[in-house]
């Protein structure tokens, strides 16, 4: 579509062409700020996510995220030592897209649920919510699942643009009377 694989998105000088990095969640805290998020507090925990969001503004890439821990991920799929099976695509110091294999166990569910649903009691406004419906619903059976998605927030970077400048239908919200 542009005729090019290089972009200069938010200052990040981004080859899309080169090989693309692979970064583990858990080595790139410990390194930066020897935190070890296998280890933590709920409240260390939230305080983790505000140095990750700090950490991934210097990351260019493009890169592929793994390791992860699961508190981050309350709808993945456990994977090895606290991890998630989850990737994401981080270009230009954000994330750009997102996969992981789904959680289908119901029970699992709700346990991830109740702990996320005790960090957004704690204050954490990011946390999960308790969904007892999706909850009923997994028990009547959920097949194994996966899924990788992008937005238009994709375009919108490679443009240098604000989301709001790239969509074509814009949401409009209501007038106030």
């Amino acid at each position: 579509v542009y005729g090019t694989q290089q972009f200069t998105i938010r200052g990040h000088e981004v080859d899309l062409a080169k090989e693309w990095e692979v970064l583990d969640f858990s080595n790139l805290m410990q390194k930066e700020f020897g935190l070890d998020p296998a280890n933590l507090s709920a409240a260390e925990a939230h305080e983790l996510d505000q140095k990750w969001k700090q950490l991934r503004k210097t990351i260019s890439g493009p890169a592929f995220l793994t390791g992860a821990p699961l508190f981050m991920s309350p709808l993945a799929k456990a994977g090895e030592a606290g991890t998630a099976e989850r990737f994401q695509v981080l270009i230009a110091g954000s994330e750009v897209g997102n996969g992981y294999s789904e959680q289908n166990d119901p029970q699992e569910q709700e346990a991830r649920f109740k702990e996320q649903q005790a960090l957004r009691d704690a204050g954490d406004e990011e946390a999960q919510r308790l969904d007892r419906e999706y909850i009923e619903a997994m028990s009547f059976g959920m097949p194994p699942a996966l899924g990788f998605g992008f937005s238009e927030r994709l375009f919108a970077f490679f443009e240098d643009k604000p989301v709001h400048e790239t969509q074509l239908f814009p949401l409009l919200r209501p007038k106030q009377e």
